[in-house]
């Protein structure tokens, strides 16, 4: 063989080489398993995984760093509002603009109709998505809430620039939701003409009014739910607006709030509600009390650092298997942000160890008075 020859043939063993590398290297991340409620408590939710930027969605080969160099780690900034949908998660980035992690793609992009034309955001808080595909993504800097299609191109925009603080949206049937924080109330409009329809939260007794609202989640049954931070509540609505009850109250023990954020509720009426300065997720049952809560270390998988906003999502689960212990079944998806840290977006899994008897709401009330009582009695000893 000459030596033209002898070149060829190394070039193109090196090329084999770095595209089996690229075939198989892959930006992989697995956590050791965490679970809440900790170990030797039954499990119901476990820690899955996070995203921060660019490195932990998109795949880069090792044929494709020798060539271009290493990409350029683009994170989020300072995250708050979130949905998953059709595979993606779709974040609030308050401090630049919706950034989009497409599980399908493998990439980070950021939503087209918010960075051009009409749909241009200025600081997105909140993002809620319907049914078909439509969002909703307030923005009180802006003023307006503005709503994209199911391809995220610009629809229309609620309300008139200046004269509220819109921080949530959420539709119900053919309504759109909003929480007002400057007047205290939320407003409803019609979700396909923008008409602003009425206002709920601001009248009846003074018991019953908002403070200042800034998170709205509905359940299956049609009762809207409202984080008041200024009545450290909960606060539940019927649809139209008639007062139902108030959840926690100002405090520093479990079942309290200090500053609360956003919220959901599950298919079965279970209440996710944020707290940033427990640094955790409370859960409350359908009669208002407090279930579990779950959050670790801010340095640890599965912790927080200024938590903000909670999501549901029953759809997306075929993404996450990977991550799941075995013998443990999801029955759903919980998202997390994080304002700060290593982990902006959180994924867990909410489900059940198989062929496990897991106790009813009273006997988890009884486990949770026992703890407290034992850390009460740890704290009181000499």
């Amino acid at each position: 063989m000459n030596n033209l020859g002898a070149w060829r043939a190394i070039a193109a063993s090196l090329a084999l080489t770095f595209v089996a590398t690229a075939c198989t290297q892959t930006t992989q991340k697995r956590e050791a398993p965490v679970f809440f409620p900790p170990p030797p408590a039954l499990p119901r939710i476990q820690y899955l995984t996070y995203f921060t930027g660019v490195k932990d969605i998109e795949e880069q080969s090792s044929f494709n760093r020798f060539i271009v160099g290493e990409k350029e780690n683009r994170q989020l900034n300072k995250p708050y509002g979130i949905a998953l949908y059709d595979g993606k998660i779709y974040v609030c980035d308050v401090n630049a603009t919706v950034t989009v992690f497409d599980l399908q793609a493998k990439s980070l992009t950021f939503m087209k109709g918010a960075t051009s034309g009409g749909g241009v955001l200025q600081q997105p808080v909140n993002i809620s998505v319907a049914a078909d595909g439509t969002k909703y993504v307030s923005d009180p800097v802006r003023g307006q809430v503005v709503a994209f299609d199911r391809n995220d191109e610009f629809l229309l925009a609620f309300g008139a620039p200046g004269g509220w603080k819109p921080v949530d949206a959420v539709p119900f049937d053919n309504r759109l939701y909003v929480a007002d924080m400057g007047h205290g109330l939320v407003s409803i409009f019609d979700r396909q003409s923008g008409e602003l329809l009425k206002s709920i939260g601001n009248t009846g007794d003074p018991s019953e009014r908002l403070d200042r609202p800034s998170n709205l989640a509905f359940d299956s049954e049609g009762y809207l739910y409202v984080t008041d931070v200024g009545r450290f509540q909960v606060v539940k609505f019927d649809r139209d607006g008639h007062f139902q009850t108030a959840i926690g109250r100002l405090g520093d023990n479990l079942g309290h709030f200090a500053r609360p954020k956003g919220i959901a509720v599950d298919r079965q009426g279970l209440l996710y509600a944020v707290d940033a300065s427990f640094n955790n997720v409370q859960i409350f049952n359908q009669q208002g009390r407090l279930a579990m809560f779950f959050g670790e270390a801010p340095d640890k998988p599965g912790g927080f650092v200024l938590p903000a906003k909670v999501a549901i999502d029953y759809d997306n689960l075929k993404y996450f298997q990977k991550y799941l212990q075995p013998g443990f079944t999801a029955e759903y998806l919980i998202l997390v942000t994080s304002q700060f840290g290593d982990r902006r977006v959180n994924v867990f899994a909410y489900g059940h160890e198989e062929g496990k008897h897991y106790p009813t709401d009273e006997e988890l009330l009884s486990q949770i008075e026992e703890r407290r009582a034992k850390e009460r009695a740890a704290q009181q000893a000499p």
